[in-house]
């Protein structure tokens, strides 16, 4: 049921198109990145998982079932946003029960659930102080919390470590791989920061432009890059690119790199050809 197939998606706001063609498949209990630089796509996405946004042509499937169309309060997913989505007038334990609190779950039930969760997110402490009261940082928490309390099939994150500082980052990092583990979760997660996603997903969406670029793991779309954008946005720095042309040689079609010579032969034939080289091979 929680695995998510998108099938041609397509959206467009007027004139201009957001999202061309998207086909991508995510396993059940995936941890999948999408990642890009600002106005890829990456969150047009996201939304029209959740059902926030309607895709103008192609279809949404959860398991077998499609969702296209399906309000977003019937698709049983979790979301948390870049900007913290809490009740500043309730306390952390107030918020955090809220959730299953609203689907009529005994109070048992919601104390388990809330303890189980603060103590996860290291919020035990904090359960009785308002939310007004808490740093950036513990906000964010919160929200994760909250949405992760319902234990959704499908969460769906959306930047949400983007507002927080650099230590408080890399501590969430290993909490919510962590939380995706435990639960047996399909995550979600956009973001630009690739650090992000490579240390946290089972495998990254590279997006620019609207256009998926390559789908793989973070080894895989670090060593074996599908194109230039790819070679250039993965890693820090990016990869070197050598522009070369092809040549004949008694070895058979290889690269000619100018001064630095030619390749080993290629099993191919090609009209142009970019080399790529990481700063530490």
């Amino acid at each position: 049921m929680s695995a998510i197939h998108l099938q041609n998606l397509v959206k467009k706001f007027g004139d201009f198109t957001a999202l061309k063609t998207m086909d991508l498949a995510i396993a059940d209990g995936e941890f999948m990145a999408l990642l890009g630089p600002s106005g890829c796509g990456k969150s047009t996405t996201m939304n029209m998982i959740a059902g926030m946004e309607e895709p103008t042509s192609g279809k949404i499937l959860f398991g077998e079932r499609d969702m296209t169309g399906v309000p977003m309060g019937r698709r049983g997913v979790g979301f948390v946003f870049q900007n913290y989505a809490i009740f500043t007038h309730m306390s952390v334990r107030q918020n955090l029960a809220y959730g299953p609190k609203m689907r009529g779950a005994p109070k048992a039930e919601i104390d388990r659930r809330v303890g189980a969760i603060a103590e996860m997110l290291q919020l035990t402490p904090l359960l009785d102080r308002k939310a007004d009261r808490l740093s950036v940082n513990i906000l964010q928490r919160v929200a994760i919390g909250r949405s992760a309390i319902m234990e959704p099939a499908i969460f769906l994150l959306d930047e949400p470590l983007s507002n927080v500082d650099a230590a408080f980052r890399a501590v969430m990092r290993t909490e919510l791989k962590q939380l995706q583990r435990q639960f047996r979760q399909t995550m979600v997660y956009v973001t630009h920061d690739q650090l992000e996603a490579m240390t946290m997903a089972d495998r990254i969406a590279v997006m620019d432009h609207g256009v998926l670029q390559q789908v793989g793991t973070p080894l895989e779309v670090y060593n074996d890059p599908a194109n230039v954008f790819v070679a250039r946005f993965i890693g820090a720095p990016g990869m070197n690119l050598l522009r070369g042309r092809p040549a004949e040689s008694d070895r058979g079609l290889v690269v000619d790199l100018g001064p630095l010579g030619v390749t080993p032969p290629l099993p191919v034939e090609f009209t142009a050809a970019v080399r790529g080289v990481r700063s530490e091979v």
